[in-house]
């Protein structure tokens, strides 16, 4: 095809266009099924960047008895602790939230006391994070945008994500080469002041040893 007196190629967009009208090109969570004990706790627990939107879905499955689905209860934090979501006496429920702060966060399950007793039961987990949560169907409402534009749309906001994910992980791996590089560093000064204890502890026990000998009159 020629444009403007220049030939352009057809053949990337095709293949981009026929390679995104697949929807697992972008970060799609599946469901996590989760086997809830009939006593203790079940966590599920995510390494996540701060400022990242994250949303999930979960609800109790009994196929045996769908009548009388036993409840749970669900507590979300945060990596330093902060409690982001809890609910009991639930069969299904929904949190959302932004990080604020980078690391693991914890959302953990368990069965209500009054069906402590109970067998297994089996719990579904939705969990969405970063692009994968954006509501692509309200933003293209929103900005009035469809077809290609659309797809181009979260293709750009998939690669930002993938690039958030380097970034972070760059400042992850330079902040363990660090710490790496300073345990290092005391362990070799470690190593060399129990060197210097080694050589002075052995000089004093030759010298003791020499005045013994001495005073004894064996030498």
């Amino acid at each position: 095809m020629f444009f403007g007196g220049r030939a352009v190629s057809l053949l990337p967009i095709i293949l981009v266009l026929c390679l995104t009208s697949n929807s697992n090109i972008l970060p799609v969570v599946e469901a996590i099924w989760l086997t809830i004990p009939s006593s203790g706790t079940k966590c599920v627990s995510e390494e996540i960047q701060s400022n990242v939107v994250v949303l999930a879905d979960y609800n109790v499955i009994d196929e045996n008895n769908p009548d009388h689905v036993p409840t749970v209860s669900a507590r979300v934090t945060s990596p330093f602790g902060n409690n982001l979501h809890h609910n009991e006496n639930a069969t299904h429920g929904q949190f959302a939230f932004t990080t604020s702060e980078a690391g693991n966060y914890l959302a953990c399950f368990w069965k209500d006391g009054s069906h402590q007793q109970d067998a297994e039961l089996t719990l579904g987990l939705d969990w969405k994070i970063g692009i994968a949560a954006k509501d692509w169907e309200s933003v293209a409402k929103k900005e009035k945008i469809e077809g290609v534009e659309l797809v181009l749309s979260r293709l750009q906001g998939a690669v930002e994500a993938i690039h958030g994910n380097l970034i972070y992980l760059k400042d992850r791996e330079a902040e363990m080469r660090e710490v790496s590089e300073r345990t290092n560093a005391r362990v070799a000064w470690f190593s060399i002041m129990s060197l210097g204890v080694c050589i002075v502890v052995s000089i004093v026990q030759l010298w003791y040893l020499k005045r013994y000998f001495l005073k004894k009159k064996l030498i």
